[in-house]
Parts: C-alpha cells; structure tokens; sequence
C-alpha cells in the first residue's frame, strides 16, 4: 500500500498537518485502490498498514512531535471514562498498540483521539448503514480543528472529547443507568440473566442513538417515538404536549426514521389510495369510493381513512400525520398498525393547537366547518305539508398553509426517560440488533418480532 501524497512540508510543520495525517489515514485504502473504509476501530488490520505506510514516508519522519506527555495521559483518561458511554475503550486503545514512538505513535494517538471523538460526537455507528430509510442530519462537527486547537493549546484531550458527547440531562440518565447495569452484568461474572444483560444492551444502544443527532434540536417541533408510539409537540424548548400515535407495523410498513417538516394542514382530507394497499371492489363500494382510471379516491368525510385532518409533511416517502376513524387503535399498549403513516389521538384537538400557536387558528376553524346542506323535501300526501329533509353535511377539502413549518422528527428510541425515570420497550422493529451487532456486542437469543396488523379492516396509510 502506497501513503497518499501530502502537501509538501517544509521546516516548522504545523500541528494542523501532523493532526491531519490520522484524517489522511482513513483514506488510505480508497487512495490505493482498495475499498473505503469508515472512520473509527472497526477496521484495525487497513489502520494498521497505514501506520507502517505513514512510517516508511520520510516527510513524516522528519515530524516533531505534536503529542506531548500529558496530552497522551489526557486521551488515555478520557479513554478510561468510555464504558460510561456505553462504548468499549480497547476498541480505541488497539490503535495504540502497534506504535510505540515516533510519527507511527503520533499517528495512532491522533487516529484514537478522533475515532473516539468522533463516537462521542456523531455515533460510532452510521444508521444509513443499519436502517432501510434514515434522513435525520447527523451532527458534522470540526473535529481535526478541535484536535488541533487542543494539541497547541493546554493538551485536554479529556474534556474536549467528552464535551462532544450529548450534554442534556437524558443523556447523563441514560448513562448513569448503563452504568450501572454494566455493573451488575459484570458482577454477575458470567451468570447474568437474559435481562440483566438485555437491559445493558438496550442502554448502550440508546446512547448511540442520542449521538446520532443533533445537539440543538428546534425548539419548536414535534418529535414522534415510533418506538413507544407517542408524539412530544416541543414550543420554545418545552413541551406541551404529549399524545398517543398509531405507527406503521413491523416489516416493510415499519415507518422510517425521518426528520421532515410540517408545512400545511388540510381539513377534510380526501385519501387516493396508494398502489401498495390492496383493496377489494367490495371494500371501495362500501366506504363510497370514487374510481378515476387508476386512481382509487375517498371522498372526505369521517369515514375516509384520514378523518377529518392531515397534517402534510414535506418528504418523498408520502409520510405523514393523520386523524383516523379508527378511533379503537388508540386503547391499545400496542400500537403498531398502519401502513407506515403516523396517526394522531384526538387529531383534530391537536390541530387547534398547532393552528392557534401558528397563528392560522380562524383559517383553521373556516375551513374546518361542513356546510350543511339539505337534500329535496319528500312529497306528502295529498292537502300534507312535504315530509322536512335530513340536514346533510358536506364535507369539502381545503388547504391551510402554516406561516413557519415546524420540523418534525420520527425517531426510534427503545429506552428513554419518562418522568424523571427510564422507561424501556419492546424493540418491534427489530433494528437495536443490528445497532449493537455494530457497536460489537456480543449476539443475544430474541424472541421473533411480532408483527402489528391492525384490524381487519383497516385498510388506511
């Protein structure tokens, strides 16, 4: 394996440019023409050439150190503290081991320091990697100047690194907590049970999570757990409301991980029925369907399978926030149902809400009323006054755009806390597996997931 070719050093060399050689090294295999790599300890055999690559280079070499003693103290404590983020420090020290002095250790510590860090601030896992759809921005911090900057400042690596894990409060719960389930699955000295472990496993999972995203949320927004099927309506950094939801179930209506906003609510929604959900002729007939060549419509009403609101999110998987005649669902523990949407309780409450804070509550309520219309009085009998008609109500469809969208999040979270206190689910998706298969822990024996389905009747998104 060749080294890549680097700018040309001169005497003086910066600690910017020994700090970028470990970026330099995670590049190596596709520089040679071998398959990229991913940044961090998965992959120690490629990180191993590259240091022996990186030393056989005499620009390198003529390198005067960057490291001093104390910062390598510094990285190793903050290495010590990596059980506490549910992560394992011999992943990181591995890169230390080969290298004893010179550029190959200047190196390996600055290739520890930022796959630690970059753990810490970002995951050490990429969840496109591990879910079928996952579009929620990721943190994208500086993390070679952060590096730089402490190297030539005071060496503390420690508190830089650990400064770019989550700071909120539920993190340090959820950390607190997998610390001490570790404790006892360690204590336990091999004779732990399947849910001393199961409970470690699931809290180390629900901090790579956390890591995964951003560290400043909006503060207005609405964040909904398909995992524990409820929704949280953040306003100015708290929230105001908490509310149950219908999700997609298992398998491919399972509804993906997504960060999109809410920019329109449609009162009255019609429903054109995806290729996806097969209904019969008889079904359509029933529920008053129109037919349009292909296109399969349900007029609005409370019957259409989006009741009375959609809330319109702005994304390409046709994902989105909905009311639902199906009002049953709701008293349910297990909530995962639908065809992938999500469904809101009480959503036409929920749309008051949001309408009153984003200031369109009287376009709301306009457009909301059905016009009440009488149908052609019944003949009467001869010298009878007719028969009054039934008031009917015409449901139409109208749009309310929202002057500001608000960003909505669809997150998965088997662990989290709820009152102060953790609270654990079912893992229905079955995606915590292969989260921590990634973070390399060990397998464990697990039930089949089961698959939620509805009624049958349920035919909605």
């Amino acid at each position: 394996m060749s080294f890549c070719v680097l700018p040309d050093i001169a005497d003086g060399v910066t600690v910017r440019l020994r700090v970028l050689t470990a970026a330099a090294l995670l590049a190596l295999a596709a520089c040679s023409g071998e398959p990229a790599t991913p940044p961090g300890p998965q992959a120690p055999a490629v990180q191993a050439s590259a240091l022996q690559g990186a030393v056989r280079d005499p620009r390198v070499r003529q390198w005067r150190p960057a490291w001093t003693h104390e910062a390598e103290a510094s990285l190793n404590a903050a290495l010590n503290e990596a059980d506490r983020q549910g992560l394992n420090p011999d992943e990181y020290r591995r890169l230390l081991a080969n290298a004893r002095d010179g550029a190959a250790r200047e190196a390996a510590l600055s290739l520890a320091a930022l796959s630690y860090a970059e753990a810490l601030a970002r995951g050490k896992t990429d969840p496109r990697q591990l879910e079928r759809i996952y579009e929620i921005p990721r943190p994208e911090p500086d993390l070679t100047g952060g590096l730089e900057r402490v190297l030539m400042g005071n060496g503390d690596v420690r508190t830089w690194v650990n400064g770019l894990a989550p700071q909120d409060a539920d993190y340090r719960a959820l950390s607190a907590a997998y610390v001490q389930a570790k404790h006892e699955v360690d204590a336990a000295r091999g004779r732990a049970t399947q849910a001393q472990s199961d409970r470690m496993r699931t809290l180390a999972v629900a901090l790579e999570r956390l890591r995964w995203l951003d560290r400043a949320p909006a503060r207005t927004r609405i964040d909904v757990n398909t995992a524990s099927t409820t929704l949280t309506y953040w306003r100015d950094g708290t929230p105001k409301d908490t509310r149950r939801v219908v999700v997609g179930s298992a398998g491919e209506r399972a509804t993906p991980s997504l960060a999109t906003p809410m920019f329109q609510l449609i009162a009255n929604p019609t429903w054109t029925v995806p290729r996806s959900i097969g209904t019969s002729a008889g079904y359509l007939a029933r529920h008053g369907f129109v037919v349009r060549g292909e296109r399969r419509i349900q007029p609005s009403g409370p019957s259409n399978a989006l009741g009375l609101v959609k809330f319109d999110l702005r994304n390409g998987h046709a994902i989105y926030l909905h009311d639902t005649p199906s009002k049953s669902l709701f008293l349910r523990d297990e909530r995962h149902a639908s065809h992938g949407c999500v469904r809101v309780h009480n959503a036409l409450e929920f749309a008051e809400l949001i309408a009153r804070d984003s200031g369109v509550l009287d376009q709301w309520q306009r457009a909301q009323r059905a016009p009440v219309v009488r149908s052609r009085p019944a003949e009467g009998a001869e010298g009878e006054m007719p028969a009054p008609a039934p008031a009917q109500r015409r449901y139409v469809q109208r749009w309310i755009p929202l002057p500001h969208e608000i960003p909505v999040r669809l997150l998965y979270h088997t662990a989290f806390i709820e009152n102060g206190q953790v609270r654990i689910v079912r893992d229905v998706y079955a995606r915590d597996e292969r989260v921590a298969a990634a973070l390399g822990l060990p397998p464990r024996v697990r039930a089949a997931a089961r698959t939620g389905t509805g009624t049958p009747a349920d035919v909605g998104p």
